[in-house]
């Protein structure tokens, strides 16, 4: 695998070692478990959830304070969220899926409320947790959700159905996001943390997907889910706004992830050009390929830096939400492209799904559509204009 480009951003000696392990990780057991995992369809695969957790990486971004391992900035996450989605991009989104969760925590949540829901994150024992947003009527639209929350005695009773959640009923911890006050649109939404034994609490059977089937994802039911008050994130009605600062840091991780894929893409083209013989000389020097690799390269350096910049911007306290949009955009669709431009390369070795660029061309159509589709990343851009 190359290295990252970080001569303008030098890295600490901690920020090298993580990379090094998230690298290592990647190279050694993720890569050689991704076509079990893709063919496994609807498993999670729990054998590198564990041993992702006993290194480390699956509570890496989390506080120190609260057990982790203290890499709270972006910058960081991207790193790391790079190197693990070049190994395969669905299992490296799941074993970081835990800083997903964590993230409306830490920006909502009460002192007791971090400790008692984040602290057990960080051991080797890790449970996995679940974000719900999505719902069948609203997906990128996170303030026309319409599970509701309404007030009763001692907490809240939640009603209404999520769908497409990531680690749905393999996770046991859940943040929720739900109606307070059904007439608002975003000042109405307001975010709960559940256990996956709260009664009322069911799931649907595992969606069966394109690609990215690391990550099981199903419905969620809420049947009368009673909800006490102190399993409530912030005020009433700060649900959104918590969202919108979950949204900025995860559209830019998912930037990382998709330069991730389209970085895996681009190496595994590059070699086999540099050593497949067509008309007498290696493909690489036909004048065709040799422009759709450059075109690759050049792509996947203008993602990493758009991704780093939103990074950079959000570590500093600033606005970000535009530099995030942005940077899931073009990764996005460069993840797109350069996983197209692989198959294209190979030629039918490509079409073959016993080789590795046909299943990373599945997976790279999911991040033009999570975390808010490419037409949304445009519609947020457009908005700073």
């Amino acid at each position: 695998m190359s290295e990252l480009p970080t001569e303008l951003v030098p890295l600490s000696p901690e920020q090298l070692a993580v990379v090094d392990l998230a690298r290592t990780f990647a190279t050694e057991e993720i890569r050689p478990r991704a076509r079990a995992v893709d063919e496994a369809d609807v498993e999670t695969p729990w054998d590198l959830w564990h041993k992702a957790a006993k290194v480390g990486i699956t509570g890496f971004m989390l506080p120190e304070e609260y057990g982790g391992g203290g890499f709270t900035d972006v910058f960081t996450q991207c790193l790391v969220q790079e190197e693990l989605c070049v190994g395969d991009l669905g299992i490296g989104n799941l074993l970081c899926s835990n800083g997903f969760f964590a993230d409306p925590v830490l920006e909502l949540g009460s002192e007791e409320q971090k400790r008692t829901w984040l602290t057990p994150l960080a051991g080797p024992d890790t449970p996995m947790t679940s974000l719900a947003t999505t719902e069948p009527g609203s997906g990128s639209d996170a303030a026309s959700i319409t599970t509701a929350a309404a007030r009763t005695e001692g907490g809240y009773v939640l009603n209404g159905q999520k769908a497409w959640i990531s680690n749905a009923g393999e996770a046991d911890f859940y943040v929720v996001f739900a109606k307070t006050e059904p007439t608002l649109r975003s000042r109405g939404v307001s975010a709960f943390l559940l256990r996956k034994d709260t009664p009322g609490l069911t799931f649907g059977e595992p969606m069966r997907k394109m690609g990215q089937r690391a990550i099981v994802c199903r419905e969620v039911f809420l049947t009368d889910v009673f909800v006490p008050e102190e399993q409530r994130l912030g005020a009433e009605g700060e649900g959104f706004v918590g969202l919108m600062r979950t949204f900025d840091i995860s559209r830019t991780v998912l930037g990382a992830a998709a330069t991730g894929v389209a970085r895996a893409a681009y190496e595994y083209a590059r070699d086999y050009a540099r050593t497949r013989v067509q008309f007498g000389k290696p493909i690489v020097e036909h004048q065709a390929v040799a422009f759709r690799l450059a075109d690759m390269r050049t792509r996947i350096e203008q993602s990493r830096l758009m991704t780093w910049r939103a990074a950079r911007r959000i570590d500093a306290g600033l606005d970000a939400t535009a530099e995030a949009a942005m940077a899931k955009l073009t990764a996005s669709e460069t993840a797109a492209y350069c996983t197209w431009a692989a198959v294209q390369t190979l030629g039918g070795w490509g079409y073959s799904r016993e080789c590795p660029v046909e299943q990373w061309m599945r997976d790279a159509k999911l991040e033009e559509i999570e975390e808010g589709t490419s037409d949304i990343m445009r519609l947020v851009i457009s908005r700073s204009l």
